[in-house]
């Protein structure tokens, strides 16, 4: 098969993961839970940073066009431009920083954890900012509304997919595009 297409069908397979898991939801204020950070990370670290970075890209527009792939079974514009948004825009930085550095390093399990952990930090800077400015906020809210609840959760979360990336990378060498790199 070719490799274009063998990684245009993986994207959209994880795009389809990352929509379902992004159901698994915990209310929590504004916020709320989600395995959508979970699934960003496990893309990525499955796939590296091109094609995991195209997986995300494929959930988001998913969600714009109205399919209920966000949280909550939400989806649109107002969604992807409203207040929360930005931890979904920020998805896109996670996932090409998570990448990036593992295929700067290697696919090996402390490198997945610590590139998982930057990622799932710009998801939650570039997610605050956003909530800041579209929220009206000052930096104190913003931060603590936005920022600090989930700093816990997604280093768990984050941790999880880092782990469960290089165990399935491990054992499933068909989703890598060059299976030799892998651990």
């Amino acid at each position: 098969m070719n490799q274009s297409l063998r990684s245009t069908i993986l994207a959209a397979e994880f795009a389809a993961i990352i929509a379902v898991l992004s159901q698994m939801t915990i209310p929590f204020g504004l916020i709320p839970l989600t395995g959508q950070t979970l699934a960003v990370g496990l893309s990525v670290t499955i796939l590296g940073r091109k094609t995991g970075t195209y997986a995300i890209l494929i959930y988001l527009l998913l969600g714009l066009i109205g399919l209920p792939v966000f949280a909550g079974m939400s989806s649109g514009v107002s969604v992807l431009f409203g207040p929360t948004g930005g931890y979904l825009v920020g998805f896109i930085i996670n996932g090409f920083v998570t990448g990036d550095i593992l295929e700067r390093t290697s696919f090996t399990y402390k490198w997945a954890i610590i590139a998982n952990l930057i990622g799932a930090a710009f998801t939650l800077l570039f997610g605050t900012v956003w909530l800041k400015l579209s929220g009206q906020m000052d930096w104190a809210g913003a931060f603590q509304g936005g920022f600090l609840p989930f700093i816990l959760p997604g280093a768990i979360k984050a941790i999880a997919a880092a782990y469960l990336g290089i165990v399935l990378r491990q054992r499933l060498p068909f989703f890598t595009e060059n299976s030799k790199r892998s651990v």
